[in-house]
């Protein structure tokens, strides 16, 4: 066989291309989806209790909150009640969630306002008024506390 003499030697298939290929994305797709969706129940369970605060539900909102025994009703009317230190809430926006590293929760920062709906940023006097609240919520039973 010469130099110039061609073979019948064919390209590699592309059907492994497009198995890699595939097998690639699928793997992204469902690593993006768990990234957005891996601190959901705890979201929900602090957009449930935001909800029950902001509708006027105190005695509802102390049940969800789960309280340990040594904070009382009455504390809880002082951080949350309509003439507590967060109140009056009428309308929350979450910002963001994290797990600290060895933490057996998860830390949901949250903005608070009590205008409804929500102020949009570009009104600064009324985003003025919004405070932002850290809340901690524990994975294995959803209870919620202030975070350490």
């Amino acid at each position: 066989m010469g130099l110039l003499d061609s073979s019948n030697e064919h390209p590699p298939s592309r059907l492994r291309r497009y198995i890699i290929t595939a097998a690639i994305f699928v793997g992204l797709l469902v690593f993006g989806v768990w990234w957005l969706l891996r601190f959901h129940a705890e979201k929900m369970t602090v957009k449930h209790f935001l909800d029950t605060v902001a509708a006027g539900n105190m005695e509802d909102a102390y049940k969800i909150w789960k309280p340990l025994p040594s904070y009382s009703y009455k504390d809880f009317m002082e951080d949350w009640g309509p003439n507590g230190y967060y109140g009056p809430i009428k309308s929350s926006h979450f910002e963001d969630a994290e797990r600290p590293k060895a933490g057996s929760g998860v830390i949901i920062v949250c903005e608070v306002s009590p205008l409804s709906p929500f102020p949009p940023t570009d009104d600064s006097v009324k985003q003025a008024r919004t405070k932002e609240i850290r809340i901690w919520v524990e994975s294995k039973d959803q209870s919620m506390s202030f975070p350490p």
